[in-house]
C-alpha cells in the first residue's frame, strides 16, 4: 500500500511505567514513528501511570532514556521526570476520565461489581465476565466495587485500519469491561479512550494482542456517541515472540533495553539485536530503517494482515 497517501494529525507512543522497555516495545515505537513519518502524523508521548502500585519513578526515567538513547523522537509531551510529573501525568485527567464516567452513568450504561478476584477466576475463567452483577443493582457508592460498562449488543463493531475497515464482535473477554476499579482510578480502557479524544489522535499503532481492547474502546466511545473515536485509524501490528511462543513482557529482563545498555551495546546495535529476534532481514542499524524493514516484512508475509486478526 502507498503510505503517501495517507495523512492523519497526530499519533502517540504510550508506555506504561510497570517495569523496563524492552525489544518489542521499541519495535512497536519504531514502527509508531516511523508511520507517523510517512503520513505527517505528530507524535505524542503519553505515559499511562494509573497503576499506582506498580508504577515507579525509575520506570518513567527509563522511559526517557531508551527514547533518547535511540533517538526515538517526539513532538509533544514530557522531556523528563520533572515535566511529567508537573503537567502530564494521568492524575491532572481525573477530571476528564470522571467526567467521561457520569456520561456512561448518566445513560443507565454502568453498574458496580462487587466479586473479588478469587470468585472472578472461578466462574469466568478465560470466558469474561459472567455476568454475576449486571442484575444486582447494588450501589456505585458502595464502598470497594469495580464498575462495569454494561455491553448488551452482539453487533459487529467496525474498525477503520490501515487496509481498510474490518468488522467483528466483541469478545467474550471484553464484556462488560471495567471502567472504574475498586480503588477509584479509572481502568486503562476508558482513561485511554479518554486521553485519545482529549489529544485529538487519529492514528492508533499497537500490538497485534490489543485487538481486543481496539473493539472494547469502540464500544466505549460509541456509547458516547463519539462520532470522533469511531474514525480512529488503527494499525496492529505482529509482537515479538520468545522462545516457546511467549510475547516478551517487561519482567523479560535480558531484553530490556535499560539491560542492552549497561551491557555496552550502541543503539545501532541495540536495533540489529531487535531486527533478529523479530526474524527481519538485513542488519537495520537505526529505529528508521528497523521500523521500515518491520512494515515491508509484515506487508510481505500478510498484506492483508489487518484482514485476519
Amino acid at each position: 500500500m502507498d503510505l503517501q497517501q495517507l495523512s492523519f494529525r497526530k499519533t502517540r507512543i504510550a508506555p506504561t511505567p510497570s517495569g523496563y522497555l524492552h525489544m518489542g516495545n521499541i519495535l512497536s515505537f519504531a514502527l509508531t514513528a516511523w508511520l507517523a513519518q510517512q503520513t505527517g502524523a505528530a507524535i505524542l508521548l503519553r505515559i499511562d501511570d494509573l497503576d499506582r502500585q506498580r508504577m515507579q519513578r525509575s520506570y518513567v526515567e527509563d522511559i526517557f532514556e531508551t527514547l533518547q538513547f535511540l533517538n526515538i523522537p517526539w513532538h509533544e509531551g514530557p522531556r523528563n521526570y520533572e515535566e511529567f510529573e508537573k503537567s502530564w501525568s494521568q492524575l491532572h485527567r481525573l477530571s476528564l476520565y470522571n467526567e467521561l464516567l457520569q456520561q456512561l452513568v448518566a445513560t443507565g450504561q454502568v453498574f458496580a461489581c462487587n466479586c473479588s478476584r478469587a470468585q472472578l477466576s472461578r466462574t469466568s475463567a478465560d470466558s469474561g465476565y459472567n455476568g454475576t452483577c449486571n442484575d444486582a443493582q447494588l450501589p456505585l457508592t458502595e464502598g470497594a466495587v469495580n464498575w462495569r460498562l454494561r455491553t448488551t449488543t452482539d453487533a459487529a463493531i467496525t474498525i477503520n485500519t490501515l487496509h481498510g475497515r474490518v468488522e467483528a464482535p466483541l469478545p467474550t473477554t471484553m464484556k462488560d469491561i471495567v471502567i472504574r476499579k475498586k480503588d477509584g482510578y479509572p481502568a486503562y480502557q476508558l482513561s485511554s479512550v479518554a486521553d485519545d479524544r482529549y489529544y485529538e489522535v487519529d492514528l492508533i499503532v499497537r500490538g497485534a494482542d490489543l485487538w481486543p481492547s481496539t473493539l472494547a474502546q469502540t464500544c466505549l466511545a460509541a456509547g458516547i456517541a463519539d462520532k470522533a473515536f469511531t474514525k480512529v485509524n488503527f494499525h496492529h501490528h505482529g509482537l515479538l515472540m520468545r522462545a516457546g511462543e511467549e510475547k516478551l513482557s517487561k519482567s523479560a529482563g535480558a531484553t530490556s533495553i535499560q539491560y542492552l545498555r549497561k551491557q555496552g551495546n550502541s543503539a545501532a546495535e541495540v536495533c540489529k539485536m531487535i531486527a533478529r529476534a523479530a526474524g527481519i532481514p538485513g542488519e537495520p542499524g537505526t529505529w528508521q530503517s528497523l521500523a521500515e524493514a518491520f512494515w515491508m516484512e509484515e506487508q510481505r508475509i500478510n498484506p492483508l494482515a489487518q484482514k485476519n486478526i
